[in-house]
């Protein structure tokens, strides 16, 4: 079968409201400054009629790296759910207007559309309220296991995997994925999502997965140990490609005994480390589609993390494709 995109990314569709506030805001809403948050439907509406001059995104991880994958030239299709409601529509157009492929029918009723409140001091803290909504009711029969197929690599966001629902959706696009000799990409997500589901997690390595998106911290919780040099003996006898980021140490990247070690992009300032991994994984899954060696596929996530790092947001701001080209590796 032909591929029709270079990648297909599940995860969960959430709208970032960001907006300027001051300290004083902050205390009057009981906010918890440079941290993230939970928050129910009430209190979402309440922050949003709250803030000012707030300026909306599409976000959610696997979306942030479909987002990338479009700024490198590539050609990704989104799958997450959203309700038919003033944010959910925003999400639609926001993805649409970026290049990407969005076609999950709306939730007509349910829980609104997720979103993220996030709170910016003059300090530049993020301070973010969470709302998870409507993208945690992806179900099964909103996978078109055709569309599933034709795309080069399926990337699941290890976060979809706390509801039993979006769990199936998952297994379901694997079983079309695997049928048509795709491969498949999975992101841990974070260490806690890691120590919830470690043995699925686990078992999904054994039986799934194709690729494997992590940090150092998550690695370490999958296999439950206290050193990097521990984590990476565990992936010499796996089948699939590793790509292990270590924050400003760069990236490893195994397919068994082929490893390479590659040193952080440099990047002026660190201002927001948000959408790094998303990033990172953007670059080297858009490298593993267009024939790039394992090698450059690492140097092109680490030129990414890059460029998202040196700016608040989690989405970049100049063409991949250009810094890329720039960099000699497009």
């Amino acid at each position: 079968m032909t591929s029709s995109f270079d990648v297909a990314g599940l995860g969960n569709a959430i709208v970032d409201v960001i907006a300027p506030v001051d300290d004083a805001f902050l205390l009057k809403h009981q906010i918890a400054k440079g941290t993230m948050t939970l928050i129910d439907e009430f209190r979402a509406t309440q922050l949003y009629e709250a803030l000012n001059t707030t300026a909306e995104t599409g976000g959610g991880s696997a979306a942030n790296t479909m987002a990338g994958l479009a700024s490198l030239g590539g050609n990704g299709m989104f799958v997450g759910k959203v309700k038919r409601d003033r944010l959910g529509t925003s999400f639609s157009q926001s993805v649409k207007d970026i290049g990407v492929t969005f076609r999950v029918p709306f939730a007509e009723d349910g829980p609104s559309t997720a979103s993220c409140m996030i709170a910016v001091t003059p300090d530049g803290q993020r301070s973010m309220s969470t709302y998870l909504g409507a993208c945690r009711e992806l179900k099964p029969s909103d996978i078109d296991e055709t569309e599933i197929a034709s795309a080069q690599v399926v990337y699941v966001e290890g976060y979809l995997w706390d509801l039993p629902d979006a769990k199936s959706a998952i297994r379901k696009a694997m079983a079309a994925a695997k049928k048509a000799g795709r491969k498949i990409a999975f992101t841990l997500s974070d260490p806690f999502c890691v120590s919830r589901w470690r043995a699925e997690f686990l078992e999904l390595l054994k039986s799934d997965i194709d690729i494997l998106f992590a940090n150092e911290e998550e690695a370490k919780s999958l296999y439950e140990v206290e050193t990097f040099d521990d984590v990476f003996q565990h992936f010499h006898n796996w089948h699939g490609i590793a790509a292990l980021t270590r924050s400003e140490k760069g990236c490893v990247v195994a397919q068994r005994h082929d490893v390479h070690v590659i040193d952080a992009h440099p990047v002026a300032k660190v201002v927001d480390t948000t959408g790094a991994g998303d990033q990172y994984a953007a670059a080297f899954l858009y490298g593993l589609t267009h024939g790039k060696h394992l090698a450059d596929c690492g140097r092109l996530g680490s030129l990414a993390a890059a460029e998202v790092i040196s700016h608040y947001g989690a989405r970049p701001e100049t063409s991949l494709k250009a810094l890329a080209k720039d960099a000699g590796l497009l």
